[in-house]
């Protein structure tokens, strides 16, 4: 597998240094991506560089996963429109070791190309800051450092030092991985290039090494949305952020026009496979979804997870009471429920008993009170 090419045929290909197709094109090569671990759990967001790693991984090559212990204590200004607030180093350091054990499970860590995890705050844990000055601060200009993207965005609603330093610490990142682990590709996604770029800078400054770059576009999906998003925020890689049957609905519920662009980012058929689904969108969407949504939950969660939600959901839409409890808990954990007490209220001379679920008849019909909601029972004015 041609790396680039492969990037190429998926639509994942953005932008890379002069050189970079050639120099991965006749060689097994080292290159990583850097996570920060400013989130408690990795999203779908972050998926679409996993997946960069995977595809890297797969056509040969060793990838390297730098998790950010360092840089998630300053915050990447790169397409930010304020100053972030600094996550404690109790709560980064939990992250960090979460998210750790998540790329675990995607990644292979056995073989020739075995991937391998890198924390960067055993870059800086020892280095003071005379020395970060000297050794670091020396390389590039203020002036080369404001004509990136990632700066110049954030100039008139401000930037302070430790924000602006970034691009100091991820270029350095870039030069010690170059001289202890020979790696000369740095990739993630477009909003990165400025500091990715500065990497290679580095290196072609400090050792006269030979370095390259590759981005991915961002994600959107059919509407302009950010992809990763939803009403209830971001799908998380975590069950305890979002549950399996959620994640499993996400992509069920994707829009159709999206979904030639997911096969192509997240699946890891054959190009065979993906080009066959893509010909059922017209007519099958839905299959082409549950195809994906199951290829991906079992990734993600496992296969023995999804299928209980595939059989869970079959038996919740022929007859929701043949679910077991635990079934219907599992169900109930991932969409939205009201736990509501027993009641009983007068319907003329006759008791209406059990199952009068107020608080539900109060969002659905808009009565502003229990007393509203029983004067609309009596004069059966809904009934």
């Amino acid at each position: 597998m041609n790396f680039i090419e492969e990037l190429r045929w998926r639509g994942m290909l953005h932008d890379m240094t002069p050189g970079a197709e050639e120099y991965l094109s006749d060689k097994k090569i080292t290159g990583y991506i850097g996570f920060d671990p400013t989130a408690p759990s990795m999203t779908i967001g972050n998926f679409v560089q996993l997946m960069i790693l995977k595809l890297f991984q797969l056509s040969g090559h060793k990838p390297i996963v730098l998790m950010g212990g360092a840089t998630g204590r300053i915050g990447d200004p790169s397409f930010k429109e304020n100053e972030r607030d600094l996550k404690s180093y109790e709560e980064l350091d939990k992250n960090l070791s979460f998210q750790m054990e998540q790329v675990k499970k995607l990644l292979e860590f056995e073989g020739d190309n075995a991937a391998l995890i890198v924390n960067n705050l055993d870059f800086y844990k020892n280095m003071n800051v005379l020395d970060f000055l000297r050794d670091v601060g020396k390389t590039l200009t203020v002036n080369y450092m404001m004509s990136k993207d990632s700066v110049k965005n954030r100039l008139e609603t401000g930037l302070s030092f430790t924000e602006f330093s970034y691009q100091l610490l991820q270029a350095y990142d870039f030069q010690l991985l170059h001289e202890k682990y020979n790696c000369h590709l740095q990739m993630g996604g477009s909003d990165q290039w400025g500091n990715i770029t500065s990497g290679t800078e580095f290196i072609r400054r400090n050792t006269e090494g030979k370095a390259y770059a590759v981005t991915t576009p961002l994600l959107t999906k059919a509407d302009g949305s950010k992809f990763g998003k939803s009403e209830q925020g971001n799908i998380w890689l975590d069950p305890d952020m979002t549950s399996p049957y959620q994640f499993y609905q996400f992509w069920i519920n994707s829009d159709d026009k999206d979904i030639s662009k997911y096969l192509r980012y997240f699946s890891l058929k054959s190009h065979e496979d993906i080009e066959a689904l893509e010909a059922m969108i017209a007519t099958d969407p839905r299959a082409v979804k549950a195809a994906l949504a199951e290829e991906l939950t079992s990734r993600i969660h496992s296969q023995e997870k999804t299928l209980d939600i595939i059989r869970d959901t079959a038996k919740s839409r022929s007859d929701i009471t043949k679910l077991t409890s635990v079934e219907f808990e599992n169900l109930t954990d991932s969409i939205p429920t009201l736990k509501l007490r027993r009641i009983m209220v007068t319907h003329g001379k006759l008791p209406i008993y059990d199952f009068i679920f107020v608080g539900i008849l109060q969002e659905v019909f808009g009565f502003k009170s229990k007393s509203d909601l029983r004067r609309a029972i009596e004069e059966k004015s809904f009934l």
